[in-house]
């Protein structure tokens, strides 16, 4: 019988902490439950305020804890995928039991051979890019569990990023009292999450991951990440000068970008679509007024993406894909053919999580179960025994509610018939 799974998958996020609990069964994610809390202690990726992100980590946490109603005890964790390297190793294994039949414990001999590689003493290996297995000359991406051969090879592609970086986000975790369960780039959970490494395949794929102060460039190809770009430009910088001129919040700043629908100015009007009274003046903005500062910063965007991409596109059949919290920006949709190549914008689907803010966290558990498929880790991220009297409690109570309610119900029906 399956075995439910529940993983809590974190991202210290530009100027905020996002955490999405998601329940794995019958290979189908469930949405439990996505938080979010403001915080300003993490720029350029790096980590400024270790406090101030310890004490979101924990407000994320608890607050999903009691809405739960078990306790969170290991996460797995985004890393900024800044700095990136690759390194790919091949390796042979050979069946050295007479069986001729590849078992999965060979697979993974063959993966902790491969992973013991250092590219540099700064560096630490974050994930597995792609695994490709060849057996008796036929090469494919599919686990080769079950085939018969006296040895297969391995080719291991893998990605390492700041041990520095890395350890400054653990640190955070662990300050938090909780564990890691997993680590992950966040471009390549993302692409996980958009299903740009199956799309790669075929085309190269450019996925942009866009949010408050920084966008990420990830150039996708063959099914694996090949490279990888951050740019000092989020969402923000859309709407920074209006956001300046009449000293709006971050909060108000990023609503208002929700409420430009046409990229056409024409069909931005002069009525007011936001009053804000401030202690020495009453502020009013117009849709045209916001149209007018916001579009041509995010046209200077879409060019400074196709300077830094022309390279690629210019060689043909690629594609972009536009995801993380920047995508939830309606008027994007309406500007895909602003880009030197054929764009969308990602729409995260999942019911419960329908924002592009948790793109990465839902790509954390996909990544984390491709990895599983070999590595085999039991843990998940809650307390099982709280966990199991929780699903119990539930039981119970639709018990006694069907034996209350429901007959209830059913005798008002019976005697409306008689």
């Amino acid at each position: 019988m399956a075995k439910k799974k529940v993983y809590a998958a974190i991202e210290l996020a530009d100027r905020e902490v996002r955490l999405v609990v998601l329940e794995v069964f019958d290979g189908r994610n469930n949405i439990l439950r996505v938080e979010k809390a403001p915080c300003n202690g993490i720029v350029n990726a790096r980590i400024e305020d270790e406090v101030a992100v310890v004490k979101a980590i924990q407000q994320v946490v608890k607050q999903a804890q009691t809405a739960l109603g078990y306790r969170i005890e290991r996460v797995l964790l985004a890393i900024p995928g800044q700095d990136v390297e690759r390194s790919t190793q091949k390796v042979r294994v050979s069946i050295e039991d007479g069986t001729r039949n590849i078992r999965l414990f060979h697979v993974q001999q063959g993966l902790n051979r491969a992973i013991q590689k250092r590219v540099s003493d700064e560096n630490e290996l974050i994930n597995v890019n792609q695994i490709l297995y060849t057996v008796e000359g036929e090469t494919s991406s599919k686990l080769p569990v079950g085939r018969e051969t006296d040895s297969f090879d391995m080719e291991v592609d893998l990605l390492y990023a700041s041990k520095e970086l890395l350890y400054s986000y653990v640190k955070c975790i662990e300050q938090a009292n909780l564990e890691v369960l997993d680590i992950c780039l966040d471009i390549y959970a993302l692409a996980q999450e958009t299903a740009a490494l199956s799309k790669s395949e075929d085309q190269a794929v450019i996925l942009l991951d866009l949010d408050a102060d920084h966008t990420s460039l990830a150039l996708l190809m063959y099914g694996k990440i090949q490279h990888s770009v951050w740019m000092d430009q989020g969402y923000t910088s859309f709407i920074q000068g209006l956001q300046q001129k009449y000293d709006l919040s971050d909060e108000t700043a990023a609503r208002l970008l929700q409420n430009i629908f046409s990229s056409d100015l024409d069909e931005n009007t002069d009525s007011i679509i936001y009053i804000e009274q401030q202690e020495d003046r009453r502020v009013e903005i117009t849709a045209r007024e916001l149209a007018e500062a916001v579009l041509p910063q995010i046209r200077k965007w879409i060019a400074e993406i196709n300077a830094a991409s022309s390279p690629i596109v210019s060689g043909g059949n690629a594609r972009y894909i536009v995801a993380g919290a920047g995508s939830n920006i309606p008027v994007l949709k309406e500007m895909e053919k602003a880009f030197n190549a054929p764009a969308s914008v990602y729409r995260v689907t999942s019911i419960g999580a329908r924002d592009g803010a948790y793109g990465v966290p839902l790509g954390l558990a996909y990544a984390f179960e491709a990895r599983n498929a070999i590595q085999k880790e039991d843990k998940t991220s809650v307390n099982n025994n709280e966990l199991e009297e929780s699903i119990e409690s539930i039981a119970r109570y639709g018990k006694e509610d069907e034996g209350g309610f429901t007959q209830k119900l059913r005798k008002v029906m019976l005697t409306g018939r008689d």
